[in-house]
C-alpha cells in the first residue's frame, strides 16, 4: 500500500532522513520506535506534504502512485490523515464548522455527495461519543481551551469521521493519560480494514499495548535499522535504543 524506498530528506539545508525505505501493506499496521531526533516527526511530515521538508532523493508511492508529486490537500484528499503530536489552535473558528468544511472538501475532490448539516451533525454527536467530546467541547473554537489530551481526542474524532486510507499517527500517545489511551486503541482498532493502513510513530510500547501492531520498524540516524515482530517492541523497553544508535 504505502512504498518508501532510499528516501533522504533534509530540513534546513540539514539531511534528516537518510536512505529510509519501508514499505507498509494494506490492511497491516507497522508502528516506527526511535530516540529523539531520529527522524520520525520528519517522516510523518514528508509524508502528509509539509513545504518546508526537502525531499532530495527517493520515491513514495501510495498504492502505486507517486504521493511526492501531490501536494498536502491533495494527499488529504487520496485518503492520507495525519495525527499531529501537537495538535494547534483555531481561535474564532467553530468546531464543526470546521470538520465539516474539511470534511465535504473531501468528498467533493473524490467526486462523493457533500454531508448535509443535519446528517453531519448526528454523525459528530455520534463519533464525539465514541472519543468522550461532550456537545459543548464541540461547540468551542476549534481546540481552543482544550487540555493536551482533549487535543488528542479531537483527533481521533476526525480521524473516525473522514475514515482515511492511510493513517500517520504522529506520537498522539505523548501526554495521555491511561483513559485516553484506550480510547485512541479502541478508534484506531475499529478502523483496521483490509483496504486501510497505519504508520504509528511512537517513543514508548505502552501505546502498543492498545494498538497491536503487525510490524515494528526502529529508526536511527535518519534510516531504518532493524525491523521485526510486536516482541521487538518489548525488547526496546528492556534494552532501550543505545545498541540501535551506536549501530546505525
Amino acid at each position: 500500500m504505502l512504498k518508501i524506498e532510499d528516501l533522504h530528506v533534509a530540513v534546513g539545508g540539514h539531511e534528516i532522513l537518510k536512505g529510509l525505505s519501508l514499505e507498509v501493506p494494506a490492511g497491516e499496521v507497522h508502528a516506527v520506535m526511535g530516540p529523539n531526533g531520529s527522524g520520525k516527526s520528519t517522516l510523518s511530515f514528508t509524508l502528509a506534504g509539509r513545504e518546508d521538508y526537502e525531499v532530495t532523493a527517493g520515491d513514495v508511492t501510495l498504492e502505486g502512485e507517486n504521493l511526492l508529486q501531490l501536494a498536502a490537500n491533495e494527499r488529504a484528499a487520496k485518503g492520507v490523515f495525519l495525527s499531529f503530536q501537537n495538535p494547534m489552535e483555531i481561535p474564532g473558528v467553530a468546531t464543526m464548522n470546521f470538520i465539516r468544511t474539511a470534511l465535504n472538501a473531501q468528498r467533493k475532490t473524490r467526486g462523493e455527495e457533500e454531508v448535509s448539516a443535519a446528517d453531519f451533525l448526528k454523525l459528530i454527536r455520534e463519533k464525539g461519543k465514541l472519543v468522550g467530546l461532550s456537545d459543548e467541547k464541540l461547540k468551542r473554537p476549534f481546540n481552543v481551551g482544550f487540555s493536551g489530551g482533549e487535543k488528542k481526542r479531537m483527533e481521533m474524532l476526525q480521524l473516525a469521521l473522514f475514515q482515511p486510507r492511510f493513517v500517520i499517527m504522529d506520537e498522539t500517545d505523548s501526554g495521555l493519560d491511561i483513559d485516553a489511551l484506550k480510547m485512541v486503541g479502541e478508534v484506531v482498532n475499529s478502523l483496521r480494514a483490509p483496504d486501510r493502513g497505519f504508520l504509528v510513530i511512537t517513543h514508548y510500547q505502552r501505546l502498543l499495548d492498545y494498538i497491536k501492531p503487525d510490524r515494528v520498524h526502529i529508526l536511527a540516524a535518519g534510516r531504518i535499522v532493524k525491523s521485526g515482530g510486536p516482541e521487538l517492541a518489548a525488547e526496546l523497553e528492556k534494552s532501550g535504543y543505545d545498541q540501535f544508535i551506536k549501530a546505525a
